[in-house]
C-alpha cells in the first residue's frame, strides 16, 4: 500500500568519523616552485641553491612583480616629491631648470615604462634579464641622482637622497660585496659633487664635505640593515624548507609502515579464513578415508567437507570482489525501485527472522548509480540489518535528496548498539562478529559507494537506532518537499 509521508534527516548524522584500516592514498599539498626544487635535491647543498647570497630572482612570477613595482613606484615617488617640494621652497633652491625638468621627466618616464613592462609580464623573465634589470635600475638611479645634484647647483640639494633607492635594491638583491661597492659608487657621487660644486662656488666649505660623508654612512647603515634582514629571513625560508621536507619524509615512511602493517594485517586474516575450512575439509576426508566407519557417517563426513568448501569459495569470491572492485556503470536510476527490489530479496530472511522491512523514498528521486552493484552494497547493510534486529522489530530503508548534489539512502534498524570498541573496524576486511561471517560485507559495501563518488559511514549508533548512510551522486534534484512519495511495507 502507497502512502504520503514527508523525509526529514539531521545533518547531525554524517558526523560520525570514518575508520578505516585500508591503505590509505596519498595527497601531496600544492607547493611553491622553490619548495618542488628543494625536494629534488638533498643535504646542505639544496640550501646554498635555493638562498644564495646573491638572488635576483623571486620564487614566482607574482613575487618578483610584487618585488619590482615596490621598487619602481618607490623611485617615482621620491622623485616625485622632491620636484614638488622644490617648485614649493624655490625661494631657497631656485626654480627648477628645464634642463632639470628633463632629466627627472626622463628618469619618471623611463620607470614607468618599467613597471609597465613588469605589470604585462605573463611569465617568469630568464636570470640573465633579471641581472641586466636590477643593474641597470641601480645605475639609472645613480646617474639621475648625480646628474639632478649637479642641475640644482645649490649646496644642500635634494636629490641626492634618490640614490637610496638603489642602495636598498642593492641590500636586498645583491651579495654583502656588492652593497659595499654601490655604497662606494654612492658615496664617490655625493664626494665629488660637493668638490664640483666649490670648484665653481669658491671658497670650499669643510662641514659639505662631513654632511656628504653623513649622507653616505647613513646609506651604509641603512643598506647593511636591509641586507641583514633579508638575509634572515631567508635563513627562516631555509629552515622552513628542510623542516618541510624532513616532514614530507616522515609521512612517506609513516605511510610505507602503515602500509605494511595493513598488509600484514590483511595477509594475517587471509589466512586465518583460509585455514579454517581447509582444516575442516583435510580432517573430514581423513577421517572419511581412514576409519573404519559406516556409509551414513561417510556422507556426513563428506557434506562438512562440502560444504567448508562452498564457504571457501564464498571467501575467495568476496575477497576477489574487494580487492579487484569492477567500475560501476552507471545511469540515471530510480532509488525506489532499487530499495524495492533489495527488500524483496530479503524477504524470506526477514519473516524467518520475523522482521519488517520498510522502504521510503520519493517516486521520482534518481541517482546516478550502477543498478547492480548498489544492490549488493544495500543487500549487505540489509541482511546485517535483519540479523540485529530482535524478533518484531522494523528494518527501514530510506532515501533522500540531500537539496545540493547527493542522494542518500539510510538503513536504519533497533537492537543494540554497537559496541565502541568494535565500532572503528567494523569496516575492516576480514573483522566480523558473526560465526560464519566473511568480514568483507560492509567492506565490499564502501568499496562501491566509493567507487561512485559517495561514501559508506555509521551516522547513528544509538540503543534501537542504529544508522548507516550510502552517500550517492544525485542525477535529479527533487527540490519540492510536496513531491510524491512512496512507502511500501514487505513482512
Amino acid at each position: 500500500m502507497w502512502r504520503q509521508v514527508q523525509t526529514v534527516q539531521s545533518d547531525r548524522q554524517e558526523s560520525i568519523p570514518n575508520h578505516s584500516a585500508g591503505v590509505r592514498q596519498r595527497v601531496d599539498l600544492p607547493s611553491s616552485p622553490r619548495v618542488k626544487k628543494f625536494r629534488q635535491s638533498k643535504g646542505s647543498s639544496v640550501i646554498e641553491k635555493l638562498y644564495t647570497r646573491s638572488s635576483f630572482t623571486a620564487s614566482d612570477l607574482p613575487s618578483f612583480r610584487r618585488q619590482e613595482t615596490v621598487f619602481i613606484l618607490l623611485n617615482i615617488g621620491f622623485l616625485a616629491l622632491l620636484l614638488t617640494l622644490h617648485t614649493i621652497f624655490a625661494s631657497y633652491w631656485g626654480r627648477p631648470t628645464v634642463a632639470l625638468i628633463l632629466v627627472a621627466g626622463a628618469v619618471l618616464l623611463i620607470n614607468t615604462v618599467e613597471l609597465a613592462w613588469v605589470r604585462g609580464l605573463k611569465q617568469q623573465p630568464k636570470s640573465w634579464t633579471l641581472t641586466l634589470l636590477t643593474w641597470s635600475s641601480i645605475c639609472l638611479s645613480l646617474a639621475a641622482a648625480g646628474l639632478l645634484t649637479v642641475l640644482v647647483d645649490h649646496e644642500d640639494s635634494p636629490y641626492f637622497a634618490v640614490a637610496i633607492v638603489p642602495v636598498l635594491v642593492a641590500a636586498f638583491r645583491l651579495s654583502l660585496p656588492a652593497l659595499v661597492g654601490v655604497v662606494g659608487v654612492a658615496t664617490f657621487l655625493n664626494l665629488a659633487e660637493v668638490d664640483y660644486f666649490f670648484r665653481h662656488h669658491p671658497p670650499a666649505d669643510s662641514g659639505e664635505f662631513f654632511e656628504a660623508g653623513i649622507n653616505s654612512l647613513i646609506f651604509a647603515i641603512a643598506g647593511l640593515l636591509v641586507s641583514l634582514l633579508v638575509k634572515q629571513i631567508r635563513e627562516h625560508e631555509s629552515n622552513l624548507a628542510r623542516h618541510l621536507l624532513e616532514l614530507k619524509q616522515a609521512r612517506a615512511k609513516l605511510l610505507e609502515e602503515e602500509t605494511l602493517a595493513a598488509v600484514g594485517r590483511l595477509s594475517s586474516a587471509i589466512a586465518h579464513e583460509i585455514r579454517n575450512p581447509v582444516a575442516m575439509i583435510s580432517s573430514s576426508l581423513a577421517m572419511a578415508r581412514r576409519c573404519p566407519i559406516d556409509t551414513e557417517q561417510r556422507d556426513e563426513m563428506c557434506d562438512i567437507a562440502a560444504r567448508e568448501a562452498d564457504r571457501l569459495e564464498k571467501l575467495t569470491t568476496e575477497f576477489l570482489s574487494y580487492a579487484r572492485p569492477r567500475q560501476p556503470e552507471t545511469s540515471p536510476t530510480v532509488v525506489l525501485d532499487t530499495l524495492a527490489y533489495v527488500a524483496s530479496v530479503c524477504r524470506a530472511h526477514a519473516v524467518d527472522r520475523q522482521v519488517a522491512i520498510e522502504v521510503e523514498a520519493a517516486e521520482s528521486l534518481e541517482a546516478e548509480l550502477d543498478p547492480a552493484q548498489i544492490q549488493q552494497a544495500l543487500l549487505n547493510l540489509v541482511m546485517n540489518a535483519v540479523d540485529a534486529s530482535p524478533r518484531g522489530a522494523k528494518v527501514r530503508l530510506k532515501s533522500d535528496w540531500d537539496g545540493f548534489s547527493e542522494v542518500k539512502v539510510w538503513v536504519t534498524n533497533s537492537g543494540s548498539q554497537i559496541p565502541e570498541t568494535v565500532l572503528p573496524r567494523i569496516f575492516e576486511p576480514f573483522f566480523t562478529t558473526k560465526a560464519r561471517g566473511t568480514g568483507l560485507g560492509l567492506a565490499i559495501a564502501r568499496n562501491i559507494a566509493r567507487a561512485h563518488g559517495g561514501d559508506l559511514s555509521i551516522c547513528s549508533n544509538q540503543p534501537d537506532n542504529i544508522c548507516f548512510c550510502l552517500r550517492l551522486p544525485a542525477a535529479k534534484a527533487v527540490a519540492d518537499e510536496a513531491t510524491k512519495d512512496g512507502t511500501w511495507h514487505e513482512s
